[in-house]
């Protein structure tokens, strides 16, 4: 592995202390902002010399890449490897399907077979700063209380994210603004996956 120069080791040290403190990738915009440069292209450029120099991955992934640290330069604990939240309705990313490592911060204490990945589907979540192809980390869970944000399959045929509300015999699955969609469904009708405890984003 090749040593990077002075600008190259500012800027991945940048992105791992973001990642550690964010559980997030950075984008290309962010970096370029923190370190003073004006093209998001020149950025691109060193984030590729890294990944020639074996110290960072890009990946093409829905539509644009993404950045993330070697697996070498990775050390998470031993046993702190993730699975995807299995639903049962089709999957619309097979292929990151892979358990990948988690950082043990992410956890919060929790162990990790308590937790699950779970692809966010759509954006009724963005004013809590949830977005769609963000991964949720999810804890396993079949209850919830009124104002938690869940994982849940309705009538077995579609999965979201949500804020869970109990209406006597319904269930109201909330959006994040005010005038969102709310699903109203008889409580049978939505299998409750889990309870949203952190979040990961793929960089831009």
């Amino acid at each position: 592995m090749l040593a990077p120069t002075r600008r190259q080791r500012e800027i991945l040290d940048f992105i791992t202390n973001y990642i550690e403190s964010h559980g997030a990738r950075p984008s290309y915009q962010l970096i370029a902002r923190q370190m003073g440069v004006r093209s998001r292209a020149g950025i691109a450029r060193i984030v590729t010399d890294l990944e020639a120099q074996g110290h960072l991955e890009r990946r093409w992934v829905n539509g644009h890449f993404t950045i993330a640290l070697a697996q070498d330069q990775i050390t998470p604990a031993s046993g702190e490897v993730i699975q995807w939240l299995d639903t049962p309705v089709d999957d619309e990313y097979p292929e990151d399907r892979k358990p990948f490592a988690l950082p043990e911060f992410m956890l919060g204490g929790r162990e990790i077979r308590e937790m699950r990945a779970f692809r966010v589907t759509d954006d009724a979540l963005a004013e809590d700063g949830i977005s769609a192809f963000d991964i949720a980390l999810i804890e396993l869970r079949s209850h919830a209380r009124d104002g938690d944000i869940i994982a849940a399959t309705l009538k077995k045929e579609r999965a979201v994210l949500r804020k869970y509300y109990r209406a006597g015999a319904q269930v109201e699955l909330c959006a994040s603004d005010e005038g969102g969609e709310i699903i109203r469904l008889a409580a049978d009708r939505v299998d409750i996956l889990g309870i949203f405890r952190g979040l990961l984003r793929p960089a831009l």
